[in-house]
């Protein structure tokens, strides 16, 4: 049985996006990048809402901002190799292989490609994710944590939902991120 994992880059006060949408403030060094390509590498299919599909499908065509940096070519292919399902109400067409248009976020489907997966599933926008995590579908929390308080902006969880957490992993990073992993108990 695969794990649904919720991953993320967010500020110390819990926000993936500012006030104005902006997210250059976590923009990982090559050190964070690498670990996060080494998080994410056993994924096997990521789930995205529109807004962060629309945000990672840069990676499908990355050749304008990879440049000669190994560490991003890396994710490219990790990303490239990844089914994805997208799911949105209005998106009419997909720009990446491998991935595939879902109209509803359904639970029961979740569950059953959590059992009928060989690797592991990441989730990724904090909106699909509450969704999941509502359902009681995350089974593990991975955050890179920036060192900056943003006050406000697009928060990493719902407001409205308790879970108990079981720390697995802590690591930093020498940039002054820090890196954090929880399994629900």
């Amino acid at each position: 049985m695969a794990d649904l994992i919720y991953a993320s880059i967010m500020s110390l006060d819990g926000y993936v996006a500012d006030l104005d949408g902006n997210f250059d403030w976590g923009e990982p060094d090559n050190e964070v990048h690498s670990f996060f390509n080494d998080l994410v590498r056993g994924v096997g299919t990521y789930l995205y809402g529109r807004r962060m599909y629309e945000v990672m499908v840069a990676w499908e065509t990355p050749e304008e901002f990879v440049g000669d940096s190994v560490v991003m070519q890396d994710f490219a292919d990790i990303w490239q190799a990844t089914d994805k399902v997208v799911y949105s109400r209005s998106l009419d067409s997909v720009s990446s292989a491998k991935t595939r248009i879902e109209r509803e976020f359904d639970p029961a489907a979740i569950r059953e490609l959590k059992t009928s997966a060989t690797s592991d599933i990441g989730i990724g926008g904090p909106e699909l994710a509450s969704h999941a995590i509502r359902a009681g579908l995350v089974d593990e929390f991975q955050f890179v944590v920036a060192p900056i308080i943003i006050g406000g902006g697009k928060p990493v969880f719902p407001p409205d939902v308790r879970v108990e957490l079981e720390l697995v992993d802590e690591q930093r990073f020498a940039g002054g991120m820090f890196a954090v992993s929880y399994r629900v108990r």
